[in-house]
């Protein structure tokens, strides 16, 4: 299931807007630069990391770090599933894994995740990573994101 698929155009840009205020609110992502794709751009919700040099990890190749992409797959992942939910509670990363395709060469990065399935306190989401086509993935990511309430949630506001 892919949440902005089955959506209206009102729900998809106010999923779209949901999803650019969760990256606003966490500093890494701006550290990352990670933005969205403008709506008009693209029919689904697609994710945009602009290539950085200090994001290289082996400078022989040259290559991206394989942990700025895992970071970048993360995020993705909880902002996404954080605007699907439409409630106030932040999700939680439970795991994740990546299967590293190719060398992220210097350039930048496009992700665009797909919610397989939201249980009552798991979701599970696919994350599919790359440069110049979708296609063409360089990484695929699975995430499992708690999405129920717990002790920790009065500890932290959501953004």
């Amino acid at each position: 299931m892919n949440g902005t698929n089955e959506r209206s155009g009102t729900d998809a840009l106010r999923m779209h807007q949901r999803i650019a205020a969760t990256l606003e609110a966490i500093p890494y992502a701006r550290h990352l630069g990670i933005r969205l794709i403008d709506p008009h751009e693209s029919d689904e919700v697609a994710y945009h990391m602009p290539f950085d040099a200090r994001w290289i990890g082996n400078p022989i190749l040259p290559a991206l770090h394989g942990g700025v992409v895992a970071t970048f797959m993360q995020v993705v992942a909880l902002s996404e599933t954080y605007a699907l939910l439409r409630e106030e509670l932040l999700p939680k990363l439970v795991d994740f894994s990546i299967d590293y395709l190719s060398t992220a060469e210097p350039r930048d990065l496009f992700a665009r995740c797909e919610i397989h399935r939201v249980g009552k306190r798991v979701a599970a989401v696919g994350i599919r990573c790359w440069q110049r086509t979708p296609n063409a993935p360089v990484a695929l990511g699975r995430a499992h994101v708690f999405v129920a309430p717990s002790a920790s949630d009065a500890l932290c506001p959501p953004p």
